[in-house]
This record gives C-alpha cells, structure tokens and sequence, in this order.
C-alpha cells in the first residue's frame, strides 16, 4: 500500500499584488529531498510559504504533515522549519545563546531550563564556542548556520530552505549543504544553484506559476538547463 503524501497541494490558487503566482498547482510529495527550480517570479517562494503558513491560497487545498495549512496554520511552524535567503531577516537576539535558548522556548520549554540547555544544543553541533559570540560578529556562513541550528532545535518534521546558499563562497556552501544532507527531516530546498540537488529525489520545475516539469533530477535539471539557455 502507498504512503500517504507527507506534503499535498490540490488545484491551489494564489494571487499576489493581482497577479496569480500559482495557478492551478497539484502535487503529492513523500520524497525525503525534493528540489525547487524556476526562473525569477516562476512561484517557488510562494509555493514554499503556503507550507508554513506565511501565505494562504486563494484556492484549493493545502496540507502539510497530516496539517490542514488554512484551518491550523498556528501548528504549523512546530512543524516546518524555515530557512531565509537572508539570515539577519530571521535572527532576532544578540548573542548566539540567546537566539538558540529562544528557539527553544517556541519548541515549548521553559524559558529558564531554554537558557540552560542552549549551549548543549550548539554542542550537538559542534559549535559550543559560539554561545557568547555575538551575532554580528559572524560570518553570513555562520549566520546561516546559526540558523538552521535554531531551526533544527525545535524538531521540525519538515525544513525548507529558500534560496540558502545565494550569498555564500562556495567552500561554505558546501559545508551546509553537508549538513542538510545528513538531516533526517524532509527537506525542500529552493536554488539556483542546480549542482545542489545532487542525490535529491525529486525535483519540481515550476514556471509561470504551473509545473513545467517534475521528476529524477537526472531528468529534470537538463531540460531545465536546456530551456533557461534557450532563453538567454
């Protein structure tokens, strides 16, 4: 018997600044590493942002690990982890410790016992030796990697990266995309970056605000890489 799809988009419909960014959009996914690929203003983001409820479609259905994403959108942050292009759009506190300890507390402990064990979450991850260093003074690859750490902390089912690695060197990019690697949550990753979907399972081409494609990346990123040149 089939597993029932971790993720399910059904006839979804979404209009942005009266544009209509997704049109239509059916999709069943379980795949454990899915990618999302499409030129600028294809839907990938908004797509991304219906399944942690940071947006709400127009029409269709949306539910996300057993979540219904209209009639529960409260839950579904305990659920979906996300990731920003740009990390100082999502750390908030000073220090290091501090932004883990608060992730802690949304995870639902205690703020005093969240302060203690920030420093053996960073330890899970080998980066004990952040916890007084303050947020500033990181690098954009430290800053990213703080943030998929306070992510990670609260145990999501699922984490969606949109557009992680745009402003990284490449030795750092790698880094990251190691440790997402190794996760055992379903990751969606959103990028450009089309090397990055190495070993995925599935990748998704959205166009228009329509699949365009979707299959093995072995089958996918070739066409696509076939139509973006064709543009240019």
């Amino acid at each position: 018997m089939p597993h029932a799809p971790l993720i399910r988009l059904e006839n979804v419909t979404l209009t942005r600044g009266g544009r209509v960014v997704l049109d239509a959009v059916s999709l069943d996914i379980t795949e454990r590493r899915v990618g999302l690929i499409g030129t600028n203003g294809s839907g990938k983001s908004s797509l991304v942002r219906l399944l942690n409820g940071l947006l709400a479609a127009d029409k269709g259905r949306v539910s996300v690990h057993g979540l219904d994403a209209s009639t529960q959108a409260s839950e579904l942050p305990r659920k979906v982890g996300f990731i920003f292009q740009n990390p100082d759009h999502q750390i908030i506190f000073p220090t290091v410790a501090e932004e883990i300890a608060f992730s802690l507390e949304q995870a639902g402990m205690p703020r005093r016992q969240a302060a203690k064990e920030a420093v053996p979450a960073l330890a899970r991850f080998q980066r004990a030796h952040w916890a007084e260093r303050p947020v500033h003074a990181l690098s954009e690859g430290e800053k990213q990697f703080l943030c998929i750490i306070a992510v990670l902390v609260m145990k999501p089912a699922l984490l969606i990266l949109d557009e992680p690695f745009s402003s990284l060197d490449l030795p750092t990019r790698r880094r990251l995309e190691t440790l997402v690697a190794g996760l055992e949550q379903q990751v969606i990753l959103v990028a450009h970056e089309l090397d990055a979907f190495a070993g995925y399972d599935r990748v998704v081409w959205l166009h228009e605000g329509q699949v365009r494609g979707d299959g093995p990346p072995g089958e996918i990123i070739p066409a696509y890489r076939a139509f973006a040149e064709a543009l240019a």
